[in-house]
């Protein structure tokens, strides 16, 4: 799909502007937006309104042919609900409305002239983010393994977007591209098989990214991970045939001597549970696993387009979780790449074991920040749902900081998160009459008492956990990985940078 700005004004009318389809708004009480007004000299728009064909509610649709004063043509009516001040939820929903009949028209190119600047409480550059990323959803393809693919989709493939020509809105096209571009790389990565998308492959898949960003990659294996009595992460993978791979990825596009944030992501490939082996039904969907290594190489592939001036370092700790005679037992107990004993009480909670030694390795870049993203625990989507991702972090001023700014770039994004807490009270229940810590606590509050695990291996510098086990992808007929929290990364490090 290819994007444009188009801008229009008194020498430049949209009733002037060739194109297959031009998409306008019109509201339920039976008013036409600004272009919609422009392209009615002959008041078919405003017949149609009157006659009960399209009501005006969100996301309601109704296309004209050969509109008397417009040079597009098709003019497609979309519905924008009650208010012309539309709200969030309005709006998306009109342009969802508007790239279904798109996808349908037996033309190449399009322009959505929908209000852009009067969406409550959102600005124009939001607006231009939501019909990108609304855009590659709607074309975004899971018949990558398929023999035979499904039909390929026809319709529009070019959308120019009826708004102001200035350096604010196209320096929003090109974020807009480029994350959308990042979503679709994390989907792509979740949706495959995991016979298919192994340590390896994540290793290989930051690789090529190194190769068209100019990223450096330095990929370690067992020895090496061994030599950096990374004990806890290698636990995980002793039952498995594929061999671990930690990834470290850096785009270093600010000053030398700034520090980086560090984005640290779980990649396990799959998870079966280990010996603490998970129920069979719905076992298949363990292959998104590596959601939060999957939304680290979408940032990357995201702020290496857009080349964002700032210090950027993504860790992965990539490995399957399998039961074998090899496999690490309920009741072992290992030491961490920091020093603290873990007895693993449950191999099921692997996530935090192959975090806390990444999490202790991301000490030697000196961070600005460290944020993880996993899919950590169950229990963030019984909190939760599946709207809002989990995020935790300590009390004090820098983390309170942090917390804000990353709660703020969710919501810019649409992309939001939901603060949960930690501390000591939670740190009780993690302890061990054998070992420093147990890798799952006592009843209750299981995602607070996951993430404060993983606090006690990051108090050398600011951090943040993100628990996405609600968010990273979808189950029943809509299947699939979802491509979050990349928005919400990407803003953040926009914000940063």
């Amino acid at each position: 799909m290819d994007f444009s700005i188009k801008a229009f004004d008194t020498k430049n009318t949209i009733a002037s502007a060739k194109a297959g389809c031009v998409a306008v708004a019109v509201f339920e009480n039976k008013k036409l937006s600004a272009a919609a007004k422009a392209l009615d000299s002959a008041g078919e728009i405003t017949a149609a309104l009157k006659s009960g064909d399209i009501t005006g509610k969100a996301g309601t649709t109704l296309l004209l042919r050969d509109v008397k004063g417009a040079a597009a043509e098709r003019v497609l009516l979309v519905g924008l609900g009650s208010d012309e001040t539309a709200s969030e939820k309005s709006f998306a929903s009109a342009v969802g409305a508007a790239l279904k009949v798109f996808a349908t028209l037996g033309a190449s190119d399009a322009i959505i002239a929908l209000p852009m600047e009067e969406v409550k409480e959102r600005d124009v550059q939001w607006a231009i983010r939501n019909v990108v990323q609304s855009a590659h959803e709607a074309v975004f393809r899971t018949d990558g393994q398929k023999s035979k693919k499904d039909p390929a989709p026809t319709g529009v493939k070019k959308i120019a977007l009826a708004v102001p020509n200035n350096a604010g809105t196209k320096l929003a096209l090109a974020q807009a591209i480029a994350i959308a571009n990042g979503m679709d790389l994390t989907k792509e990565l979740g949706n495959l098989s995991a016979n298919v998308c192994t340590p390896t492959y994540l290793a290989d898949t930051a690789k090529k990214l190194g190769k068209e960003y100019k990223f450096d990659v330095e990929i370690l294996d067992r020895k090496q991970l061994e030599s950096l009595k990374m004990n806890s992460f290698l636990s995980v993978t002793n039952g498995s045939e594929q061999p671990p791979k930690f990834i470290v990825i850096k785009h270093m596009g600010g000053k030398a001597k700034d520090a980086p944030v560090v984005l640290v992501g779980k990649g396990i490939t799959f998870d079966t549970g280990g010996i603490s082996l998970k129920p069979g039904p719905g076992m298949d969907e363990m292959k998104y696993d590596m959601g939060g290594a999957a939304s680290v190489l979408g940032t990357f592939r995201a702020i290496g387009e857009m080349n964002l001036k700032l210090n950027v370092i993504g860790v992965i700790a990539a490995c399957e979780n399998m039961p074998s005679g090899r496999a690490t037992k309920p009741g072992d107990i290992v030491t961490s790449m920091s020093g603290l004993t873990i007895e693993i009480l449950n191999t099921d909670a692997e996530g935090r074991l192959v975090l806390c030694d990444a999490l202790t390795y991301a000490e030697r870049f000196k961070p600005a920040a460290v944020i993880d993203i996993a899919t950590l625990t169950g229990a963030c989507i019984v909190a939760l749902g599946h709207h809002n991702s989990g995020l935790f972090t300590r009390d004090d001023e820098a983390h309170e900081k942090l917390a804000a700014e990353l709660l703020a770039a969710g919501k810019a994004a649409s992309d939001t998160a939901w603060r949960l807490p930690i501390g000591e009270l939670y740190n009780e229940q993690l302890k061990s009459n054998f070992a420093d810590l147990a890798n799952i606590g006592t009843p209750g509050g299981a995602s607070c008492t996951a993430a404060a695990f993983l606090e006690n291996f990051t108090r050398k510098y600011t951090w943040a956990h993100i628990d996405i086990a609600g968010t990273a992808w979808k189950s029943g007929g809509a299947k699939g990985a979802t491509g979050r929290p990349v928005p919400l990364l990407s803003n953040f490090l926009i914000n940063r940078a």
